[in-house]
């Protein structure tokens, strides 16, 4: 019977003032979102594996969660939520060629053998701006992103933000093969670039392209980073992206927000997911991004539709860690209320609780049980962020308690119904 009280490894229970901090934060982000104008969209918590199989999606395919229906299909837990909704949006705005912009929040699921202490079913909060390629759109995601992390609670933070193209036009130049393509990749994915240094003197490259990889550990700060990175490349692709960077910058500084902005051009993902720029959230306390989000331009075109598209996702747990780490107080709504009776003031008790409740009060209405006195009620209201507690000592008066000042008084229901 003790097994049964246990979750699976990587999953776990949340509740109680866990859970209702976890809610108002998550809350708060979403009004962020509706801020900017985003709408909700819920996508199915298992879809068909070829939704996220290959390049559609940010997971490998040894890391999902698979099974079958019973026409023999294979289907996942969702690793990811943008796969599902670049679906959605090819299925439900095949046509449309305005800015499309959905939020959402769910559970993803990975099964990931090499992350072992890491939860295997995360909370993700995120959006999607479809239909729109501009630099402002990609400064304006990322701004959103800063006042989520504000309407958290955090003030320590810092996006750091990359540029896939600007590597991808260094490897077009470079004339690699798709085998030291992925050795690069990896070695500056990874940060080892002791590792990078030595691979590279066994390779036959022109001393410029090896001069530029070299200096990628260096290819990190802030706006006058850009202008090092500027001299370092030839390629098009390459100053293209630099320039876009500049443009997104400005933007931000529109709005103040230069102080939580460096740039990284070291920073990559495994998966050929992303397809401009691309960004990850960070904050003391926890070692990982706790957002993490980009460009991905060809994902919805696997769909059906061609539309360039850019979003995020935080990482609901990570945050909420970090939140804890940094002892930042997230207060508990305190306005609920106990109605305690007995048997006798039954009727009454429930005409009160209802008058309160359509007055839009919180409350929670309790039998009183004769193996329990009324300090017993008291102390489970304390226990449990109360405001406080009405006792019927008759059919019309209560004993007041205030949890707030630990004061008890004595008022008649018609008075109370009157405040």
């Amino acid at each position: 019977m003790k097994k049964l009280l246990h979750t699976p490894e990587g999953v776990r229970d949340i509740y109680e003032n866990e859970c209702r901090r976890r809610l108002k934060v998550m809350n708060r982000m979403h009004h962020v979102l509706s801020l900017y104008s985003y709408h909700d969209i819920q996508t199915p918590t298992f879809e068909y594996y070829d939704i996220f199989n290959g390049d559609k999606g940010s997971a490998a395919s040894d890391e999902m969660y698979k099974f079958f229906d019973r026409e023999n299909h294979t289907l996942v837990l969702r690793p990811d939520i943008t796969p599902s909704i670049a679906r959605c949006v090819a299925k439900y705005y095949g046509d449309e060629t305005l800015p499309i912009r959905l939020c959402y929040e769910g559970s993803t699921f990975l099964n990931t053998p090499n992350h072992q202490g890491k939860l295997k079913e995360v909370t993700q909060l995120g959006a999607e701006l479809i239909n729109d390629d501009s630099s402002a759109a990609d400064a304006e995601v990322i701004a959103t992103v800063i006042d989520c992390f504000l309407a958290a609670g955090l003030k320590e933070f810092q996006i750091e933000i990359g540029e896939v193209d600007f590597f991808r036009g260094i490897l077009e130049q470079a004339r690699l093969t798709a085998g030291q393509e992925e050795e690069i990749r990896s070695f500056i994915h990874n940060r080892n670039f002791f590792g990078l240094e030595s691979w590279l003197k066994e390779q036959p490259l022109e001393d410029g392209i090896t001069s530029i990889l070299l200096n990628f550990e260096q290819l990190f700060g802030g706006c006058e980073m850009l202008e090092r990175a500027r001299g370092l490349v030839s390629n098009q692709t390459s100053v293209n992206a630099i320039e876009r960077l500049y443009k997104v910058y400005k933007a931000l500084s529109y709005s103040g927000y230069e102080q939580y902005i460096t740039f990284d051009f070291a920073l990559l993902s495994r998966y050929e997911y992303y397809t401009g720029i691309i960004f990850r959230g960070y904050t003391y306390g926890i070692g990982d991004a706790v957002v993490k989000g980009g460009r991905y331009n060809t994902l919805l075109r696997q769909y059906g539709k061609d539309a360039p598209a850019i979003g995020f996702a935080f990482y609901i747990d990570d945050l909420m860690l970090a939140i804890s780490r940094q002892k930042l107080e997230i207060s508990i709504d305190t306005t609920d209320s106990i109605i305690l009776y007995q048997i006798g003031q039954q009727e009454q008790a429930i005409r009160f609780a209802n008058d309160l409740r359509h007055a839009g009060r919180k409350i929670e209405l309790i039998r009183k049980s004769r193996k329990k006195t009324v300090e017993d009620y008291a102390s489970y209201g304390k226990k449990n962020h109360f405001s406080g507690m009405f006792y019927f000592t008759s059919d019309t008066t209560v004993d007041v308690y205030d949890f707030m000042s630990d004061e008890i008084s004595h008022a008649r229901i018609d008075d109370i119904k009157l405040k």
